[in-house]
């Protein structure tokens, strides 16, 4: 990962699900798969025998359990958007809705 994040890192769908994890008021509908797929695209993912992720985002860390159903909870959207934000993917996001998703 280049020590920038860029919007052409990520394929369409990545973009699409780290603008939801950005949308206010939270989203809901948030897949856990889908966030999986946007972290390891942005950073570091490590499944612990534990059962319990550990998430290294540039300097950022984050563990969490993966919930129990298919769908991201608030909080954990707020924790990940915390360590995307201190990463400097918030930026990212403030691009993309400039140019409308278009990259």
């Amino acid at each position: 990962m280049p020590p920038h994040p860029q919007a052409k890192d990520l394929d369409s769908h990545q973009r699409d699900t780290l603008l939801q994890v950005f949308q206010h008021p939270t989203s809901h509908n948030i897949e856990w798969h889908d966030v999986l797929v946007l972290l390891r695209a942005v950073g570091n993912v490590e499944h612990r025998h534990d059962g319990k992720y550990s998430i290294t985002i540039g300097s950022e860390n984050l563990v969490m359990l993966p919930p129990k159903h298919k769908d991201v909870d608030v909080q954990q959207v707020v924790d990940i958007r915390r360590v995307l934000t201190d990463s400097g993917w918030d930026e990212i996001v403030k691009e993309l809705e400039e140019m409308g998703k278009e990259v």
